[in-house]
This record gives C-alpha cells, structure tokens and sequence, in this order.
C-alpha cells in the first residue's frame, strides 16, 4: 500500500511529518510517487487558527476525491485540541492527535483488521518522545525538533491544550540528528520547537547547549527559531555569544507593541523590557536580524494601541514582521470576550502594518547592499538565477552563475529588492 502526508502549520509538524514517513517505510507501505493517489493519506494537521482547522477539514475531503477508497487519516494539533469536534466535524477514517503519532502504523493495522472508524486521542505525556520527530532533511536547511509543549498559557493561545507541557530534547539526542544531517549533506540546521526559549527547564539545560550540541562537523551554522522575548537573560546571550556556529538572527515573537494589550494576552514581558533585549542583542552580535510576529485586533484593541503597536515596530526597526489578524480560538480566554474587533477593522490594521513592515524589510535590504556575504544555496528552483540565504536569513539571488546546492558561497550584495538582494560571487578584494 501507498502513503502519503500532507502537513500543515509550523516546522515541528514537518519534523514530526519526517518521523511518520520513516514509520510507514519501516513498517512496508511505499511513498505514493509522481503525485499519485495514495492508498492512505495522513493529514497532520495545525490547530493555531480557525483558518488552519478548517484546510485540515478540506484535506481530507480533497483526498477522498482524489481517490474515494483510500484511507484517511486527521492527526496533530486539531484532533488533540478539539477531538468532539474533529471527530463530529470531519470524515477522516482515523483520528488522533500528537500523543499517538508514533503509532500510525498500528492504527492504520486496526482500522484495516475490523474496518470501522478509529479515534484516539490520549493524553500527553510529559516526557520528550524520541519517536515523534525525525530530522526533516528535505530541505537544504535541515530542521530538528529540541522541545514541545508551552507552560505559558497566553489568553489567545490554544497550544498548551495541543501541545502539552514543556518537554525537552536531550543534548546527546540533538547531537544524533545533526551527525545525521551532516551525513545527508547538510549545511545548515534549524533548531525548532513549540517554545524553544524554555528548551531545557525540565532537564536543567538551556537554548545554549541545544546550539552546542548541534555543532557537528559538517555543520557550518545553526540556527535557533522563534524566541520569546523574557527568556532569553544575559546569561544566555553571553553563552549564545561563545556559540561560533550560531547564526545572527533572532526571532522574537512580540505579538504587540502596546503596553496595555501584552497585559490583556497575558504575555511576560513589557514594550521596554524588549527594547532592551533587542539593544543587547544588537550589541553582543552586530549586524544581526530582529524578526518577530505581531498580532493586530486582539480583543479590544483600540485604535491608540494599535497605533502604539505601529509605532513600537518602527522604533525597533524590524528586518522581517508576519502579522496576522487574531483568530478565535474556543478554549482559550480570549475566546470568550465580548468585544472581539470586526474583521474589517482586523483587516484594514493587518493592511496597514502588512505596508510597514515591507518598508521595514526593504530598508534592511538596502543597507546591505555593497557587504560580503556568506550565502547557502538552495535547490535551483529558477534556471535564471541560484537562490540562497545568509546566515542573517537574508534571500539572496544570483543571477547568471551556477552554484551547486549546499554550497556556501561568498556573495557581494549588488542591490536590494523588495523581499530578496541580489548579488555576485564575481568580485575582487575581500
């Protein structure tokens, strides 16, 4: 029988997506090839927005289509948070959330043996399960999953009900998958998680020693993802400092820029207090990127504090900024207030803060230009120009030369577009 996996939401999916391919492979089934239907089709699903819950639902509607005897199966974020209405919304053949990932294969054998519909949906332990999460090596730039869960229980936030509590990756175990990368050709890793910023509080680690560990040979940079703001003390930077593989790029998941509205989401951090953060950051590596998420029409939101929002992320002077509109989540605090902002008006801010933060990006853009850069090149998706990133996740475009993938080239940035540089390897002096 053949399978294949569509994964939606964020990059520990994809890495649990890598270890539910290599059950299946383990197990006999063979990955459907050249887009062909498959005999079972495994929707990982995100549960952050109401818009992620309802192209889980579609998913597996759009794969009996494809192929109306094929057995479908709803796991991840959605059933786990939601399992009533997973199970009563969606026709999915199985239904499981993150708990039981590592035991598809079985679910698939007992919905196979008696033919009648399979939900389980089990608690989550509060221990790092090994067998949940492969090294996506798929990319040029290969992920590792370090943490899962999130303590924080901020009042928009559904995920400590999908994700459980923080659980944390031995260094060894990280050390293991990246000597893995290294061995597939792999430049670069990606150290992902649910809330990569408490990585180690529950085996007496931090971020630091998840960066160390992943400094194999063959490994030229690594790479942490989102952070929260309070997390990261100057103790930590100091050791993140000493880390030589460590790339300069910092994503700082804000959410506001309203003094007022971080009080509302129950965030831990005040606007000052992450201007501080950004200056020691700025200061202990230089040149480095500042991203960050940034929510707009959170419950009550007036048009002050959006305006403050505004504001805060122009001061800081952002190199990158994903806004997105808040989306009701049931079960969360947030949910259940009264004074939810009309979707125009979350539109019409998310327009305008979409604007900001393209002139914020270009101005970054354009301040590189005339630097040498060192770029990882990507597979060639375009037979006008190679594409790559720097170590400060800047695209790069190089147009008219042909770089191997995987490759580090050093790169004169000639110019600046609105979302990428351009560059060349044909240069003379540094």
């Amino acid at each position: 029988m053949t399978f294949s996996i569509l994964t939606f939401g964020c990059k520990v999916n994809s890495c649990e997506s890598a270890a539910i391919e290599e059950q299946f492979l383990a197990a006999g089934y063979s990955w459907a090839e050249n887009n062909e239907p498959a005999d079972i089709f495994i929707i990982n699903s995100c549960a952050v927005t109401g818009s992620g819950v309802k192209k889980a639902r579609q998913a597996v509607s759009h794969c009996r289509s494809l192929n109306p005897d094929c057995i479908t199966v709803l796991c991840g974020c959605y059933p786990q948070a939601y399992p009533d209405e997973a199970l009563r919304d969606c026709s999915a053949d199985i239904i499981t959330g993150n708990a039981d990932k590592s035991r598809l294969t079985e679910l698939v054998a007992q919905f196979l043996a008696g033919h009648e519909r399979v939900s389980c949906v089990s608690q989550l332990s509060r221990e790092f399960d090994e067998r949940s999460s492969s090294a996506d090596l798929d990319r040029t730039r290969a992920f590792i999953k370090i943490e899962d869960g999130c303590d924080r229980f901020c009042t928009y936030c559904i995920i400590p009900t999908a994700r459980g509590r923080v659980r944390s990756r031995k260094p060894e175990d990280i050390t293991r998958q990246a000597e893995q990368a290294a061995a597939a050709g792999n430049r670069e890793i990606v150290l992902t998680g649910i809330n990569i910023g408490c990585y180690g509080e529950d085996i007496g680690c931090t971020p630091a020693d998840a960066v160390m560990a992943a400094q194999v040979p063959g490994i030229e940079r690594v790479r942490l993802g989102s952070l929260e703001a309070d997390t990261l003390t100057d103790r930590e930077i100091e050791r993140l400092k000493a880390c030589e593989k460590l790339c300069p790029h910092f994503h700082l998941s804000l959410q506001s820029g309203s003094d007022a509205v971080l009080q509302r989401m129950k965030r831990r951090y005040t606007t000052a207090e992450y201007s501080a953060l950004v200056e020691k950051l700025r200061s202990a590596f230089p040149g480095c990127a500042i991203t960050t998420d940034i929510m707009v029409g959170f419950p009550g939101e007036t048009d002050e504090e959006f305006a403050q929002s505004m504001d805060f992320a122009e001061k800081t002077g952002f190199a990158k900024i994903h806004v997105f509109p808040y989306s009701i989540r049931r079960g969360t605090v947030a949910g259940m207030r009264t004074n939810q902002v009309p979707p125009q008006i979350k539109s019409a801010r998310a327009k305008e803060m979409n604007a900001l933060a393209d002139r914020l990006e270009r101005e970054f853009l354009q301040r590189q230009t005339g630097s040498i850069q060192t770029v990882l090149i990507e597979k060639r998706t375009s037979p006008d120009y190679c594409n790559g990133f720097t170590d400060s996740y800047i695209t790069v475009r190089i147009y008219g030369e042909d770089i191997s993938r995987h490759t580090l080239a050093r790169v004169k940035i000639t110019g600046a577009q609105d979302n990428y540089c351009t560059g060349t390897t044909e240069f003379e002096g540094e």
